[in-house]
């Protein structure tokens, strides 16, 4: 038997989960949570794994730890679950609000990410209040309430961060704490703001960052205003429209995910890891069948079994940073070594009983999809095929200071096999990965890729990008699924002349891989050169090693340069290297430009805020 691409998954607290079963997904959670004892501080207000850190300061990080397995045991034990841990959490909640205490977890400033925890404590207090809260004495509840209304009373980041109130006056409210509601329902009222259509949000209100649509919107946007439908059914009106928003999402989501299980990864917070998934187990808490019950646990239960296969976790079993093996180096700033727990989102339908309807259902397979599926909204365009998903992308963006937002948010494609890269050296243009990107350069040492897209359109399935890597270079890039194949297409004008390089998939450097992955080019003369490089190791989410094919090409001085390739790639080498024998046929310039001149849209997330009020 061939070893793991990856590494030895034995680790992971995961493996060997079947996920049939209601009672398979109940003992995920105390399988991913009974690694974490050992690190627990000896007030039991603190997690902290290992001497590493966000840049939150390290009481803020060592509440992570603590905070986020509630999001699995809540419902494990609002469902009628076991958990034998009741009495060390309640001990960390006593000394993480205390002032007195060493191990205070501090008071809660306007923009912190003590909001962010909050928000777990608040899920438990509402989900299990027999467990967390009734037996607090009086003075530690009095605690407890002035910690959360600090956090209530703060400012929130202007994104999804707002929901954090919002739990929390839930939670307050229900053990009898009077909130000032305004507050509240201004809040609310942000969120709903970030409404675009089609069950599409956006996370963020800053007027200069529209563009970015990512996994916040499932296991954040529709997650929470779920939830608040849930636990508020008095806001009838309101909870509505958050249900069927996330009804109108899930044709549109269940494209993110292959048939295989895995998702496609794809813009920030990927350490969450199975957190993905939280939206579809979250639709049966709130009652809102968007697909048939025995779908959406299709969806469900695949991609817990694909992440169960993956070595995530150090030997110990303790989740780490990274995707689908460790990995700190694509994390963001804002990710501490309890981050990864966010993941235990993913088991809300735990809290129903096993007579639910979604628990219930026969597990069926993907439905029946078109082979390719646009959507105008994100500027997107999925491609499928066995085993293997690709996404297209416009080039949707973030003004936000995010590390690796170019490889996050806009690469051409991005795979459900193959993932995506992040460039470890910014001096290293000749060994830059560049999978699914053309990078250029001026003097073959720094380079641009695509960084901001001025113009993003579609026409049907084909999309269209405009975008300068210095101010004086513009660059015009189509992207066209065809079949297996995706094509690209660049026309570049230069003052200066210049080196580019571009890339495939990464496919993985291992024995016994059987991947494929090709890039063909098909440019008129001056032909680019082909090539094989080895990226550094662990720049790729999915694989430690890989190997990326090139083409590299030259661009002339004040003369229009057009570049065009084909890309193919996936898991059945043997098959995919039949289709390379027949090569997509290519559209030319022209009839792309009268094509997009005819049928072209802008993509309403490119557009400022301000103009689609």
């Amino acid at each position: 038997m061939a070893a793991p691409v990856n590494g030895d998954p034995r680790f992971n607290p995961l493996h060997g989960n079947p996920f049939e079963t209601r009672d398979d997904v109940a003992k995920a959670v105390v399988s991913l949570f009974e690694p974490l004892l050992p690190v627990f501080s000896k007030g039991c207000a603190r997690v902290q794994i290992d001497a590493s850190t966000s840049t939150w300061d390290r009481a803020a990080c060592d509440l992570e730890g603590y905070a986020r397995p509630l999001f699995g045991i809540a419902p494990l034990v609002a469902g009628g679950g076991q958990f034998d841990h009741w009495d060390m959490y309640r001990e960390g909640l006593k000394n993480g609000t205390d002032p007195q205490h060493s191990e205070y977890w501090g008071p809660v400033p306007s923009m912190d990410q003590r909001h962010v925890e909050a928000a777990a404590l608040a899920y438990a207090i509402l989900l299990v209040p027999g467990h967390y809260w009734e037996p607090l004495e009086d003075s530690v509840k009095s605690n407890v309430v002035k910690w959360l209304l600090q956090s209530r009373n703060g400012e929130h980041g202007s994104n999804n961060h707002k929901y954090f109130r919002i739990m929390v006056d839930l939670a307050l409210e229900s053990v009898g704490v009077e909130v000032e509601s305004t507050g509240t329902n201004e809040y609310l009222d942000d969120m709903e703001r970030l409404y675009i259509s089609d069950g599409w949000y956006r996370d963020g209100e800053d007027e200069g960052d529209t563009r970015r649509i990512d996994y916040y919107n499932p296991f954040a946007m529709h997650y929470y205003g779920l939830f608040y439908a849930v636990h508020r059914p008095s806001d009838k009106a309101r909870g509505e429209r958050f249900k069927e928003r996330a009804r109108e999402f899930a044709p549109a989501f269940l494209h993110w995910f292959a048939d295989s299980g895995s998702n496609v990864p794809y813009g920030r917070s990927l350490a969450y890891r199975q957190c993905v998934a939280a939206y579809w187990g979250y639709l049966a808490v709130a009652g809102v069948e968007a697909l048939p019950w025995g779908v959406i646990k299709g969806i469900y239960l695949r991609n817990l079994r694909w992440w169960a296969a993956q070595p995530i976790s150090r030997r110990d079993g303790i989740l780490t940073l990274g995707y689908a093996y460790p990995n700190p180096f694509m994390a963001e700033r804002y990710l501490s070594t309890g981050s990864p727990y966010w993941a235990m989102k993913v088991f809300g339908p735990l809290s129903l009983p096993e007579d639910h309807p979604f628990w219930r259902a026969k597990e069926l397979p993907m439905p029946e999809r078109p082979s390719i599926a646009p959507f105008s909204v994100p500027g997107l365009a999925f491609m499928h095929m066995p085993g293997h998903t690709i996404m297209l992308n416009s080039g949707p963006d973030s003004n936000k200071a995010m590390r690796f937002v170019p490889e996050k948010y806009l690469k051409f494609a991005y795979s459900s096999r193959y993932g995506f890269s992040v460039e470890s050296d910014s001096r290293g243009f000749d060994v830059g990965a560049f999978d699914s990107m053309i990078a250029l350069s001026d003097d073959d040492i720094h380079y641009r890729v695509r960084e901001h897209c001025e113009v993003a359109k579609m026409a049907g399935n084909k999309i269209y990008s405009l975008w300068r890597p210095w101010s004086d270079v513009v660059v015009e890039t189509w992207l066209i699924p065809s079949a297996n194949w995706h094509i690209r297409i660049h026309r570049i004008q230069s003052p200066r002349p210049l080196t580019t390089i571009e890339g495939g998939f990464a496919a993985p450097r291992a024995d016994f891989s059987g991947d494929f992955s090709g890039i063909l080019d098909a440019s008129s003369p001056p032909k680019r050169i082909g090539r094989v490089t080895k990226p550094h190791g662990n720049t790729n989410l999915m694989f430690p090693r890989t190997l990326v094919p090139q083409l590299k090409g030259t661009v002339e001085a004040n003369k229009t340069q057009i570049f065009v390739c084909a890309v193919l790639a996936g898991p059945n080498g043997k098959s995919i290297k039949e289709h390379w024998q027949t090569p997509p046929v290519i559209p030319t310039v022209d009839e792309l430009e009268r094509e997009f001149q005819d049928k072209g849209e802008d993509i309403s997330i490119a557009k400022p805020y301000s103009a689609r009020r």
